[in-house]
Order: structure tokens, then C-alpha cells, then sequence
């Protein structure tokens, strides 16, 4: 399963490379925004839906994507498949991919990953405070954290998360 792996991610990395699009026009085509993790870090800790806690301590050693989502948000529930495919792509030994439901009753976050097959970590912020304490106002939102567990990057908006940018940025992760 590994060499798969390994074969898949060389495979998203060379299609960025003969890709058709320059830099300046793919930016300029993207639904999102990346901008560099500035400020204090937040303790992050949130409850999954089967009532497992996640602690951003515990992941160390592995990067790990935060992705701040609703079932609501249409552009959360266009970009979910990707990040639930590179989750399957680089695996949980490298890569933590998990998925924090903004403000729904936990059976609506549970409907929503039955329905379409998510096999991600979800977990729930009923009351909105781990979206505050992160500053997310933006859905979707994903945090890019390193392997030593500091937040890298903040990416507001639609990404899909099989492209050749968004391996870029995680290849940075699983590397430093």
C-alpha cells in the first residue's frame, strides 16, 4: 500500500508540473485564499462524533489539515471528496486529515459523512469556540499544521485538495 502511495503523490506532483497553466493564471483561477499562520496559538481540542477527543498535542509528528466545515456550506460539501482522498492518498501516518463540523447538531455532522461516504475523523464544535478560537470566519477554512504541531498556513475557501498546489503545500508539511 505504500509504494501506491508513494506513486500516487508522485503522480499529482509531475500533472502540477506539465500543467497548462501558469502560476499567475491558476492563482488567479483559484476559489481560495493561503495566508501564513500569524499570532498566538490556540489549544486545540475538540470531540469526534463517536466521542473520542482530539488533541493537536497528541498528532505530533505528523502534518495534520483542520478543516472547518458545515453541512450548509456548499463549497465545504464540493471540496469534502478531496480532502477525504488525499487522507486515503498519504495516510494517517503522515498526514491527519480532520474535519470540524461549525455549529450543527452532531447527528446532522453524522447524516452528512454517512451520506457521502466520509470516512475522515468528523469532529464537532457545537458552540462555535474552536472556530473563534482559531479565528475562522470563513467556510470552509483549513489550518496547515506541521509535524512538530505548529500551524503553517491558513486556507480560506474551495480547494481541491488533489491539485498540484494543494500537494505542494502539503509535501511542505510532511517534510519539515
Amino acid at each position: 500500500m505504500d509504494s501506491r502511495r508513494r506513486f500516487l503523490r508522485a503522480a499529482l506532483l509531475a500533472a502540477g508540473a506539465v500543467s497548462p497553466l501558469s502560476g499567475a493564471l491558476a492563482a488567479a483561477e483559484a476559489a481560495y485564499t493561503v495566508s501564513p499562520w500569524r499570532g498566538p496559538v490556540p489549544v486545540f481540542q475538540a470531540l469526534d462524533t463517536s466521542g473520542k477527543l482530539w488533541r493537536l498535542a497528541d498528532l505530533q509528528g505528523r502534518a495534520v489539515l483542520v478543516n472547518f466545515w458545515a453541512s450548509w456550506c456548499e463549497p465545504c460539501r464540493a471540496e469534502m471528496p478531496t480532502l477525504q482522498q488525499i487522507a486515503d492518498l498519504y495516510g494517517p501516518d503522515k498526514l491527519q486529515v480532520l474535519a470540524l463540523n461549525f455549529k450543527e447538531h452532531p447527528a446532522r455532522a453524522i447524516q452528512f459523512a454517512a451520506s457521502t461516504g466520509l470516512s475522515l475523523p468528523v469532529l464537532l464544535d457545537p458552540q462555535g469556540q474552536t472556530a473563534r478560537a482559531w479565528g475562522v470566519k470563513v467556510f470552509p477554512t483549513t489550518l496547515l499544521i506541521d509535524r512538530q504541531g505548529r500551524p503553517r498556513q491558513r486556507v480560506q475557501g474551495e480547494v481541491d485538495w488533489t491539485g498540484a498546489a494543494a500537494a505542494q503545500m502539503i509535501e511542505t508539511l510532511i517534510t519539515k
